[in-house]
Parts: C-alpha cells; sequence; structure tokens
C-alpha cells in the first residue's frame, strides 16, 4: 500500500521502498510535530493511518478538524479511532462531514430566510405608505366636503386609523434595518468560515471550492503546495507568536506576488496557490517570485532588532488534468514540495 501511495510523477514509476518509506516517516513527523503531538505508539499509529492515505475517509475527517490550521487534541484522536490500531472508519468522517455541511445548510437557510423577511418587509412598508397616503387624501376630502357631528365622528376616526398607520410605518421601517443588518451579519459570517484568521487568507475549505468551480468550467490549472523551510525552529527558538508574524509575512508575500489567483492558508505552515486560465510556466515565474522576495528578506525581532535568521520555503508546482480532482493534484504536488526539501530546501519543483 505504501508502494502504491507514493508513486513519482515520471512515467508512473514507484519510488523505491527505502524511499516511499523514509517520505512516510517524514510525513508523520512533520504531522505530530505540526499537532504537538509526542511520537507514542497510539499517536504514531495515528499519524501512519493518515499519511499512508492522504486522501481517504480518515485523512478528510483529519482536514475537517484541522481546517484554519486548528491542531489535533488527544480527544480528538481517540474519537476517530486512534485507539483501537489499525480498525477502519466508519463512520466518523461522513457524521463529520455531515455535521459541516448541515452548519453551512443552516446558515444558507437562514439567510434565505432573512432576504425573504426582508423582502416581505419592504412590500408591506410600501403598502402601508400607499394606504397612508391615501386615507390621508380621504381624511382632507372628508374635512372639506362635510360638516356636522357625524363628519367629526368620521375624522376622528380616519385619524386614528392614520396615527396607526404611521405607527405601523415607523415600526416597519424598523424592521427592515434590522433584516438588512442581520443579512450582512450573516454573509460576514459564511465568509469568515471560509478566512483563516490569522493571515486573513482564504482557508482550506475556500481554495477546495473555488478549485471545484474552475473544475466545472474545465478550466486549466495549476496548483502549488508551499511550506515554510524548518518552521519549527521559528516556533522552538522564538516562540508562537514570533512563529505567527512570520506566517502573516510570507501569506502577504505570496497573495503579493500572485494577485490575482487563489492564495490560501492549507494548515499549520502550509499554503497553496492555485493558477487558473495560465501556463505552468507563467505560474513558475509567479512563484519563483514570491520565493526569490521572501528568501531575500532579513527579518529581524521587533522588540530587540534581533535578527531571526534566514526564512525560507520549499514548493511544489504541478498541472491539473482534465477532471482531476483537487485531491489527486493536491498529493502529487505534495510529493514534488517534499522533493525540494529533500534537495536542500528553498527552491520550488515542477511535474
Amino acid at each position: 500500500m505504501v508502494d502504491r501511495a507514493l508513486k513519482s510523477i515520471d512515467g508512473g514509476q514507484e519510488l523505491d521502498r527505502d524511499e516511499a518509506t523514509r517520505t512516510i516517516f517524514q510525513r508523520i513527523g512533520v504531522f505530530l510535530s505540526d499537532n504537538r503531538l509526542g511520537p507514542d505508539p497510539v499517536n504514531y499509529a495515528f499519524a501512519y493511518r493518515v499519511m499512508i492515505d492522504p486522501v481517504g475517509p480518515l485523512a478528510k475527517a483529519v482536514a475537517a478538524l484541522t481546517d484554519g490550521g486548528v491542531r489535533l487534541t488527544k480527544r480528538d484522536i481517540m474519537a476517530l479511532g486512534g485507539d483501537v490500531g489499525n480498525a477502519p472508519v466508519p463512520s466518523v468522517t461522513p457524521v463529520a462531514e455531515a455535521d459541516r455541511k448541515s452548519g453551512e445548510g443552516l446558515v444558507a437557510q437562514t439567510q434565505m430566510q432573512v432576504e425573504g423577511f426582508q423582502d416581505l418587509v419592504m412590500a408591506m412598508r410600501s403598502e402601508t405608505r400607499d394606504f397612508g397616503r391615501d386615507l390621508a387624501a380621504k381624511a382632507d376630502a372628508i374635512r372639506e366636503s362635510s360638516g356636522g357631528d357625524a363628519s367629526e365622528a368620521v375624522m376622528r376616526i380616519t385619524t386614528a386609523m392614520l396615527d396607526r398607520v404611521q405607527s405601523a410605518e415607523s415600526q416597519l421601517e424598523a424592521a427592515t434595518r434590522e433584516a438588512s443588518d442581520l443579512r450582512a451579519k450573516l454573509e460576514e459570517a459564511r465568509d469568515n468560515a471560509r478566512r483563516d484568521p490569522l493571515t486573513d487568507l482564504p482557508n482550506r475549505r475556500a481554495f477546495e471550492e473555488c478549485y471545484a468551480e474552475h473544475l466545472a468550467k474545465g478550466d486549466a490549472m495549476c496548483l502549488a503546495v508551499c511550506d515554510i523551510d524548518r518552521f519549527k525552529l521559528v516556533n522552538d527558538g522564538f516562540g508562537h507568536a514570533v512563529g505567527d508574524r512570520v506566517l502573516k509575512a510570507i501569506a502577504d508575500v505570496l497573495a503579493a506576488e500572485c494577485e490575482g489567483h487563489m492564495v490560501a492558508r492549507y494548515g499549520g505552515e502550509e499554503f497553496v496557490v492555485l493558477f487558473a486560465g495560465v501556463e505552468m510556466a507563467t505560474a513558475r515565474d509567479l512563484l519563483e517570485g514570491a520565493r526569490a522576495l521572501v528568501a531575500k528578506k532579513r527579518y529581524r525581532l521587533r522588540e530587540s532588532d534581533e535578527p531571526l535568521g534566514e526564512v525560507t520555503f520549499s514548493a511544489g508546482l504541478t498541472a491539473a488534468g482534465p477532471g482531476e480532482e483537487v485531491g489527486e493534484a493536491f498529493v502529487r504536488a505534495d510529493r514534488l514540495l517534499y522533493t525540494a526539501k529533500a534537495d536542500g530546501r528553498n527552491q520550488l519543483k515542477m511535474g
């Protein structure tokens, strides 16, 4: 299964067993480090099951839980079957996916209801305003053409009705404002669900949705996976607050240099870039520009002006085949990324 999961791009040849083992071992170590999990047997076995089938149901369940850079906990691992060795995961992923879709569906349904309510209130406001105008006109006509006690009684009733109409119109106006505010907040909530709070980039969910949209339209796509080199040394040496600043700085460079294309934080120190409608050469030049710019910068701690040291990233870039799902293209780009890491880091590999 290791051999099947780790085929290279060139000619579809399988990697030799030693290289496959090293790659799996390296990815398990990165996975445990990213989630701050100790290398105990349960964690190691769980990481192995995720790495051996990166597009399988367990990997998808982990991706859903860690969306936006969230780290796994021991409880998450146990919930996903981490205490039962190599047992399959029959229901966790469908349930987690169902919960996520249910939440998204609830937001969408609520937004539709708010929009419908807003339209209804606006129609009621219009009808009430028109009725109030007609009623006021009729009251003026009665006042001019009639006299006596009867007309005074009619005028009192008409005036009271007019006051109620004006009051109702005022209340409907307030309800319209509230509906507009709620609609705006719902739209903001839907956007936030697809955005990484640290870097303000789109998150993994937004990236996968963008890929699916381009795939449905038949657009040509190139996909890049980028990973900060030796990021653990930054966190361990300077603290996670400094690590967060580094993530934000590199996110800003990628977004600026690849402007017009989807740049997203995939999780941890990993970013993805989706180039749609451009050739591989163009995607390569944009990504190389970002890589070179990051490598050229010399970062310092703002508190002490102490040099942070060299910060670089490595990347793997591949062209998505016609009709190819995001998982397949991602795995291929991810393998190229690890080749770049193995060959010395701070470089881009294409395939």
